[in-house]
């Protein structure tokens, strides 16, 4: 995986510092109308994404978000509520408002709840796309409990066996907190490769791996625009024989716990995050679901213990023997690592990305630093 980062980032030949993206990326937040403190919690969603490597999700979405908010369909000034309450769970409308703002708005409503309760647990309906999922999760273990985030997304993923695209990538994260070693936290989609990905690919010209995409008969492709030809995505696994029926069956309890519990677009009624698509005509909700989760350490054991265990935990695992010239990581390794890397040595992005940045500041009247 660490490879993987690195091989696309050698391809990336512009490096910004992380300082100069954050301005810039607050800027555009602030010029469509966010408030201070929700264009710089939005801008440090995405730039926390490519700084851990992920960049199919941090300021290459940036044009998206100011792409929706053109279209009329993302609030910068959004009324974020909670309109059903208990002690430990809750809906919450975010009144069309970037996901970037209603999703961790969401996840501190679940820790209160957890500090009273033991665990707290939230669904969000009338959202956007909130970024990564795993910048949700690590909110928790500030606070030594055990974070969970889900969204489900635009319908691009085909149910094994179908043609039909009817699920979006649905991302499952969940962090951990430890002692002495570093926070365990898996974030994963629940297709073998996000769309973001495929755009990354795109970009850098190169073909897909099999078992990431299938064209409009249902046929394996290596074509990394097949979307834009009526294929789709494939489940976690790529195919039967590999498992994919299981990524399927994770990928609809994404959409069942973010909308169906909360009253949000499901299934292939979520909206699109590209703004050149309709909404479609038949909603059966509103807007995008999230649902968030926290769980104080402290409800099932006392938090220095299981901490210590998890140390345990994590150094075994890291002693696992390997295949030849193979490192065993822990989940989150790879992001951790970029992390540090990127921190110091700058950001890299590629020029595709640098064109839509550039088009974008020029469209809001606001400077763009030069990498």
């Amino acid at each position: 995986m660490a490879n993987y980062f690195s091989n696309f980032a050698a391809l990336m030949e512009n490096i910004f510092t992380e300082r100069d993206l954050r301005i810039f990326t607050e800027k555009v937040f602030l010029a469509i109308g966010c408030s201070g403190d929700h264009a710089k919690l939005a801008a440090d969603v995405l730039i926390r994404s490519d700084l851990r490597g992920i960049d199919s999700h941090g300021v290459a979405r940036l044009s998206g978000y100011v792409r929706l908010w053109e279209a009329g369909r993302i609030n910068p000034a959004p009324d974020i509520r909670v309109i059903h309450d208990t002690p430990s769970t809750a809906v919450v409308d975010g009144d069309q408002g970037l996901g970037l703002v209603v999703a961790p708005k969401a996840m501190e409503i679940a820790m209160e709840k957890a500090e009273k309760v033991g665990t707290g647990w939230v669904s969000v309906k009338n959202s956007n796309h909130f970024g990564i999922a795993g910048y949700h999760t690590l909110m928790a273990v500030e606070k030594d409990m055990i974070g969970i985030a889900m969204t489900n997304a635009s319908p691009l993923v085909a149910p094994t066996f179908a043609v039909e695209r009817m699920l979006g990538t649905n991302p499952i994260a969940v962090a951990i907190p430890t002692d002495h070693e570093p926070t365990f936290v898996a974030d994963m989609a629940t297709t073998t490769a996000a769309n973001g990905k495929l755009e990354i690919l795109q970009r850098t010209d190169q073909d897909a791996p099999v078992g990431w995409v299938q064209n409009k008969e249902g046929q394996p492709s290596k074509d990394p625009h097949e979307l834009k030809k009526g294929g789709a995505l494939l489940p976690l696994g790529g195919d039967r024989e590999h498992g994919s029926h299981k990524g399927y069956a994770l990928g609809a309890i994404v959409d069942i716990f973010s909308a169906v519990f909360s009253g949000a677009n499901y299934g292939p009624w979520a909206p699109p995050f590209v703004s050149f698509l309709p909404l479609p005509d038949d909603r059966v909700g509103e807007g995008l679901g999230h649902f968030m989760g926290a769980m104080r350490i402290d409800a099932f054991r006392p938090a220095g213990e299981f901490k210590n265990h998890m140390d345990n935990w994590i150094r075994r695992f890291r002693k696992t023997a390997p295949v030849d010239g193979k490192k065993v990581l822990i989940p989150g390794d790879p992001e951790r690592e970029m992390e540090s890397v990127r921190a110091t040595e700058g950001i890299p992005l590629n020029d595709n990305v640098v064109k839509d940045l550039q088009e974008v500041a020029n469209k809001l009247r606001i400077s763009f630093p030069g990498p």
